[in-house]
């Protein structure tokens, strides 16, 4: 696996050490999420009432979001997006901005229209007002 990040040359990494932060990084997750989740929300309730419990949900939401656009990737990328569409898969970027770019580009498969659709009648432009213009981006982005 190759990393590459601003201003770097590209740096090899050993697959098993990526594998072995994967499972730390998973039994971290399953150990700690519940509390820092729920202290999250007590303290936003407490300290900014029902507006800054929005405000967590939201920042919670759209972390879930791009975590989906990582793990989701190559699924999404085979029945979301016709042949040069923009590619999932971006660490920083959400599921909806993905969709947005690919409406733009008039690059959605019929099931990634269909959710369009319904992403749509749940917010108004859902997709397109979400677009992330300020997201670096990722080596071959385009579905051949």
């Amino acid at each position: 696996m190759d990393i590459k990040y601003k201003n770097e040359k590209k740096k090899r990494i050993n697959p098993f050490t990526g594998i072995l932060l994967l499972l730390i990084s998973t039994i971290l997750f399953i150990l700690t999420i519940p509390i820092g989740f729920l202290y999250g929300i007590f303290y936003k309730l407490f300290t900014k009432s029902i507006v800054g419990l929005g405000e967590f949900s939201l920042k919670v939401a759209i972390s879930l979001d791009q975590l989906g656009n990582v793990l989701m990737q190559h699924l999404l990328n085979e029945i979301m997006i016709v042949s040069g569409g923009y590619k999932f898969g971006n660490r920083d970027e959400t599921i909806s901005s993905v969709i947005g770019k690919n409406e733009e580009r008039n690059t959605l498969s019929a099931f990634g229209k269909l959710i369009n659709l319904i992403l749509n009648l749940i917010d108004a432009n859902h997709s397109l007002n979400s677009i992330d213009l300020f997201v670096e981006p990722i080596e071959n982005n385009i579905k051949d």
